[in-house]
């Protein structure tokens, strides 16, 4: 049977934009699924408990390390919570798993040659040594730990109920910060589209990679599968725009087409007629196939029972936060057709084609605040995924 585990990216690993290197180390080398993410902003009282977690599930020589750092830098400071990513992993032995991956402490000390970057804590973490006398180690001066994860099933369960406690009434976007011109921070929704999440692929870490070169603030993430009612809702706008532009388009070669095979010359009539016809049904099958892609389902098979029901796809939706943040984004996310898009862009990088090109960008102040209200942005199910795991 599957089992679920975690890892909490820290404060500082965020802070330094490093959130999309972690993702995709995780996502390009693991049989797990990813099945949530959430920006969580833990206060003084998880913290404690979390620590008081970490102190019985490692080895003495860990526990200064691990649950004393948690204690002076998981919780507030100044006042302010700070961010922290929590993510869930469900599959096969996901414990061992991350652990091969995000990588074990050595408390003791350790050469630099003997470092190889293979885990995300050799790349990220850092641990460094004030020397001791001869045969001392020394003592630790300086630990981050870069992400922490639970390296067996019972500490997991044991943490993951930590969690879902706290999760309770929490919100899910994170309001941490007090600006000195607040009317100058936007708010901006990026979507990682579905395309992105066919098979391990460092893609989803990449492309927020990409994005931390704006300098924004992730303020909120979720993973989320679009309903067929809700892809309808977020994509409606298109619907009008691929009739007027597509179907004279194809109202002229399917004219054309005819003219061919029939070995005859039709009237602007006809022309108009087929516009009409073959020119919106085929406007109208591109509509079907973007709803198709992001929420794999298409409205004309579609049984009504299974419209409102999570699609068959999943995909990332974030929220950026900064002084013009939506113009940011969508200057590194590059135009709607991949083909057109500058070098170094997302779309350059990852897209295929005007529909599948890789992630999408709120336009507007006024596009952020109608598609936030569709993809329910304020929600998130992590604490309905840990309890619906402990009911089983």
């Amino acid at each position: 049977m599957d089992s679920l585990s975690y890892v909490l990216v820290t404060p500082y690993t965020i802070a330094k934009s490093r959130t999309g290197g972690v993702i995709a180390r995780l996502l390009s080398r693991l049989d797990l699924e990813l099945v949530g993410a959430q920006m969580i902003a833990p206060d003084e009282g998880f913290v404690k408990n979390f620590a008081a977690s970490l102190r019985g599930e490692v080895k003495p020589s860990d526990v200064s390390l691990l649950a004393d750092y948690t204690e002076s830098n998981m919780g507030p400071s100044g006042g302010r919570r700070h961010r922290s990513l929590l993510l869930l992993f469900q599959g096969e032995n996901p414990c061992e798993k991350l652990t091969g991956i995000c990588g074990r402490l050595h408390p003791e000390h350790r050469d630099f040659d003997s470092l190889t970057g293979e885990t995300i804590r050799d790349t990220y973490a850092d641990l460094i040594y004030v020397p001791g006398k001869p045969g001392d180690s020394g003592r630790v001066s300086y630990f981050e730990p870069a992400v922490l994860t639970p390296r067996n099933q019972k500490w997991a369960d044991r943490d993951l109920a930590l969690f879902a406690q706290f999760l309770k009434g929490q919100e899910n976007i994170i309001k941490n910060m007090q600006y000195p011109d607040p009317a100058k921070i936007e708010q901006t929704l990026v979507i990682i589209k579905p395309d992105n999440w066919q098979y391990a692929s460092s893609r989803p870490g990449t492309i927020i990679d990409m994005f931390s070169r704006t300098g924004l603030r992730i303020v909120g993430i979720k993973v989320h599968r679009f309903s067929l009612t809700a892809a309808l809702d977020f994509y409606g706008p298109v619907e009008g725009a691929l009739k007027e532009k597509l179907a004279p388009i194809f109202g002229q070669k399917a004219r054309e087409i005819l003219e061919r095979e029939l070995k005859l010359r039709l009237n602007l009539e006809t022309e108009k007629s087929l516009t009409g016809s073959v020119g919106i049904e085929y406007a109208q099958d591109q509509f079907y196939r973007i709803i198709d892609f992001m929420s794999g389902k298409r409205p004309d098979t579609c049984p009504p029972r299974d419209q409102d029901r999570p699609g068959g796809v999943k995909c990332m939706i974030l929220v950026y936060e900064g002084i013009n943040a939506i113009n940011k984004i969508r200057e590194v996310l590059g135009p709607t057709d991949p083909l057109k898009a500058p070098g170094g862009t997302v779309r350059r990088e990852f897209g295929s084609n005007v529909m599948v090109n890789t992630a999408h960008a709120s336009d507007s102040c006024e596009s952020f605040e109608r598609e936030r209200r569709i993809v329910k942005i304020e929600e998130n199910s992590l604490e309905s995924i840990i309890s619906a795991y402990f009911e089983r």
